[in-house]
């Protein structure tokens, strides 16, 4: 399966996204692949902030290879979900669906630990660091929801 993450800028919660997903598949021996992109493009080719891999860091994900790029047509060809990070991100994205099925693949990442409650992942880019552990905490969670679903 291949599934691709996108938040906004994507420098903070869906490159975070990516590292999580990716380190515990790997620890459960899954071959997934994982992406993730920003609605935006004006940080394409940038390394996550700093503060976020500070926080991945912290629990043993390391993000630092990880570079933004902006998301585009072609990703609804590359990947079988589409993991959005809030309504935004999610208005966004469908914009550039091609068909019902394109549409189909794209959901709001919480979701999957809280059907049907349309929950966002909020930005801590303007936050402290407080914000950046509860995006870490939401991901994880919800990462650990994923793969006991996936079984």
């Amino acid at each position: 399966m291949k599934v691709l993450f996108v938040c906004l800028g994507n420098i903070c919660r869906s490159p975070l996204a990516e590292g999580v997903f990716r380190h515990k598949a790997e620890e459960i021996g899954l071959e997934y692949e994982f992406d993730s992109a920003g609605t935006g493009g004006w940080h394409a080719g940038e390394e996550p902030d700093q503060r976020m891999q500070e926080t991945a860091l912290k629990y043993g994900i390391d993000i630092s290879d990880l570079r933004a790029r902006q998301f585009s047509d072609e990703d609804f060809d590359q990947f079988d979900k589409i993991f959005v990070m809030d309504e935004s991100n999610q208005s966004n994205v469908l914009a550039q669906a091609k068909s019902s099925d394109d549409e189909a693949k794209v959901e709001l990442l919480l979701n999957t630990l809280h059907p049907g409650e349309d929950m966002v992942v909020p930005d801590p880019y303007f936050g402290g660091q407080r914000g950046f552990d509860h995006v870490y905490e939401l991901l994880n969670d919800t990462a650990d929801r994923f793969f006991e679903q996936s079984k």
